[in-house]
């Protein structure tokens, strides 16, 4: 019997839209899929050849059997799937802007193949979610021991709460989309997946990363407070500097798309 090979490609749904001479790689986060970039992606086709993707835990992936909780229990896998997903896409020196947990998986893989990278942008992104010494996380242990469980016990409705409360309500259509795009993944992927993000620590790995770094951070992110884009900025080693977009909740891309086009933008060069 003859194995065929699905290509990453293939398997992470990954489409290359666009016509400029730069790449650049967009990232989802955590329950969601490609499509949270839906509302900025026509902007950036202008100048960039754009990646989108799927990461494998996603609902939008046919697959099932690719995420295998175990492999993803950190955000190392991840980081593998990257850089294998860039390689076979043949790219190299490319903007990857990362969303929430995409953010630290992008510094993880330009920490072991630096030449994929020209520049990292890390939206609402952070390399601890818990509150410990004087780290001001967001959290305390018990408050994501407390969402864990009812990501265990009750996922469909714990996936609408949590879209209401971190993508801003003035946006009725974004919450809709996020709790849509949550539900679709599954829950036995879900209880895995929130253990490896919200118990995540990888703030030793900032000091690692050269790449230059633009870290986006809503003004109002009930995920990410400030303190931790600005704590961030001080331990990367590359130049790192902090662009707050005005908007509540953790979803830029979604609740302030032009606000956040605009320091991209300002960031990279171009007019939207």
């Amino acid at each position: 019997m003859v194995m065929v090979e699905t290509s990453l490609k293939e398997a992470m749904n990954a489409r290359i839209i666009g016509s400029g001479s730069e790449t650049m790689v967009l990232a989802h986060g955590f329950g969601g899929d490609q499509s949270v970039w839906d509302k900025i992606l026509t902007y950036l086709t202008h100048h960039y050849q754009v990646v989108v993707f799927d990461w494998t835990f996603s609902g939008a992936v046919k697959d099932t059997n690719l995420f295998d909780p175990l492999k993803y229990s950190s955000y190392d896998a991840f980081a593998n799937d990257l850089i294998a997903l860039m390689d076979e896409l043949d790219l190299k020196s490319s903007v990857f802007v990362g969303h929430s947990m995409s953010g630290m998986i992008g510094c993880i893989a330009s920490i072991k193949r630096p030449e994929l990278f020209n520049r990292l942008i890390l939206v609402a992104a952070s390399p601890r979610y818990i509150n410990i010494d004087d780290y001001e996380g967001g959290f305390e242990a018990a408050a994501i021991d407390n969402i864990l469980s009812n990501i265990e016990s009750d996922y469909e409705n714990w996936a609408s709460s949590f879209a209401a409360l971190v993508v801003d309500n003035k946006d009725p259509l974004s919450v809709e989309k996020l709790a849509k795009c949550l539900k679709k993944m599954k829950h036995e992927f879900a209880v895995p997946l929130a253990k490896t993000v919200f118990r995540c620590d990888e703030r030793n790995i900032l000091e690692k990363v050269t790449t230059p770094c633009t870290i986006v951070q809503p003004s109002n992110d009930i995920v990410v407070p400030n303190s931790v884009a600005y704590y961030m900025q001080k331990k990367i080693k590359g130049k790192s500097t902090v662009e707050i977009v005005e908007t509540d909740g953790h979803f830029p891309q979604l609740t302030a798309h032009l606000e956040f086009l605009d320091v991209l933008g300002g960031v990279l060069g171009f007019e939207i």
